[in-house]
């Protein structure tokens, strides 16, 4: 299962501090993780909002360091993309997988696979006994439609503004955080709905 999505900052080198990232979105799947707080009791509820806004900024800050040192080691220039080349972005990105340990920033283990195109950074957080290679194949797929269909690498353009429509491919293409085994047919029907709602 997935645990959470997150799009988040991931700038090229020297544009901010290797620490530094920004969570321009996240979704969180699942039962909550039970954390005890220091009454004794269970975490309130925005104490929970805020241990869950602290963990995702912790993947998004390791996935930004990750993403620095793969640009660094591969010597590649980034290249800003105009609008309508979004798929050579793609094709062009750093991708990679973390493990992340217990406590490290969430109670169990997880896996965190991250796709850096350009300036934005997509991560997919998964239990680590899922199917990496089916999650890498969603998380592409996700990517895809966010820079083909929402136009996330344009000037100008606000993720912020667009969490509806990203709500909407999740539960489309990742419901309830779970993963899809797609066949040829059911994957075309959903690229079909995904357009009709993305066209409204």
């Amino acid at each position: 299962m997935v645990r959470c999505f997150l799009v988040h900052t991931v700038c090229p080198v020297s544009a901010l501090c290797p620490a530094e990232s920004r969570v321009l979105y996240s979704a969180v799947f699942g039962p909550e993780e039970s954390v005890p707080s220091r009454r004794g009791g269970g975490l309130g509820l925005e104490e929970r909002r805020l241990l869950r806004k602290e963990q995702v900024l912790v993947v998004a800050r390791q996935v930004q360091s990750a993403a620095t040192l793969s640009r660094e080691a591969s010597g590649r220039v980034l290249v800003e993309t105009v609008p309508g080349e979004e798929i050579l972005a793609l094709q062009e990105a750093d991708s990679g997988v973390l493990r992340l340990r217990a406590g490290d920033p969430f109670s169990g283990e997880r896996s965190a696979l991250w796709l850096a195109v350009q300036s934005l950074g997509f991560t997919l957080v998964c239990e680590p006994h899922e199917n990496l290679l089916l999650a890498e194949t969603t998380l592409r797929n996700l990517a895809r439609h966010c820079l083909e269909d929402l136009r996330m690498l344009g000037p100008g353009s606000e993720v912020l503004l667009k969490s509806d429509r990203i709500d909407v491919l999740l539960s489309r293409l990742l419901p309830h955080g779970q993963l899809l085994f797609l066949n040829h047919r059911f994957a075309q029907s959903l690229e079909k709905e995904v357009a009709a709602y993305i066209a409204k």
